[in-house]
């Protein structure tokens, strides 16, 4: 590859471009951003060489828009207006659906890749971004059938210099999925965080007793707010189920301390355990 363009000069795309110009050591690396600030910084950190605008899409071998998905959705059709013959452009982004269906019918819609890397971490920015962020984690990719297959040979060998696994699913079922694993996650950590804060107005104390066990539950809560609000939008009912799902359990447990049922709550932390081995299996790559 020749020509590679990064939209969104931030974490996951700035870390994708560090471990792609290894990979690619004779490509241009142009960055294009609506802060310029961003992509000063990202220029200035080597993760791309020039800041460009839309005008050098037309010759550009790769694409990646890392963006908020709402900003994706809006961006993504005319990126697609604007790109050449042999030009992929990938998405990263953690919602599927509303995007895929943004350019469903696009002229140039076997163009596109619809994938979402499994990998991050609660930073932002282009100062965030670091090389081996991608090594041993899972790259989703929806809709595969509907990007061209030369371009799906040079996608896998791009995830294959990241050194991901991919994963194939239908842009319904990715959403559905990553509700429970990933944005249930972050509401869960955001919401501790502020229940926390608001006590903390009247008791100094909570924060000095705080371990580790409160800095690894709440490391999601120093996400940024910009990228996050619009996941939970164009995820909404499968965040709403996963909430329901949540809720209902915490009602249960409430229940059980309410009640002196502390059997009940072994009974659920016991079987709650089994989560260890399928962490585990994960880690082993199953």
């Amino acid at each position: 590859m020749k020509q590679i363009v990064l939209i969104g000069t931030g974490l996951i795309g700035g870390s994708m471009m560090l471990d792609l110009r290894e990979a690619y050591p004779s490509a241009v690396f142009h960055g294009i951003d609506a802060d310029k600030q961003h992509a000063a910084k990202a220029k200035e950190l080597g993760l791309i060489d020039l800041v460009s605008g839309m005008e050098v899409l037309s010759a550009a071998d790769l694409v990646v828009i890392a963006i908020p998905v709402d900003a994706t959705v809006q961006l993504l059709p005319k990126v697609l207006d604007q790109i050449g013959e042999q030009s992929l452009v990938m998405d990263v982004g953690s919602t599927k659906e509303a995007i895929c269906k943004t350019v469903r019918g696009h002229a140039h819609r076997r163009h596109f890749m619809a994938a979402h890397p499994i990998a991050g971490t609660e930073f932002s920015g282009p100062q965030a971004a670091h090389k081996g962020l991608f090594g041993q984690k899972t790259m989703i990719v929806c809709e595969v059938e509907q990007t061209a297959f030369a371009l799906q040979e040079r996608a896998k060998e791009i995830f294959e210099h990241l050194g991901m696994r991919v994963r194939y699913m239908t842009p319904a079922a990715h959403d559905r999925h990553i509700a429970y694993v990933s944005h249930l996650s972050h509401i869960s950590s955001f919401m501790l965080g502020k229940t926390v804060i608001q006590e903390e107005e009247n008791e100094r104390d909570i924060f000095d007793l705080a371990g580790s066990g409160f800095e690894s539950t709440v490391r999601l809560a120093k996400s940024s707010p910009a990228m996050w609000t619009p996941i939970f939008a164009q995820n909404r009912e499968h965040v709403l189920d996963s909430l329901d799902g949540y809720i209902a359990n915490l009602s249960r447990f409430r229940e059980s301390v309410k009640n002196n049922d502390f059997n009940a709550i072994f009974e659920d932390m016991e079987q709650t355990n089994r989560i260890r081995t399928i962490l585990k299996g994960m880690e082993n790559g199953k």
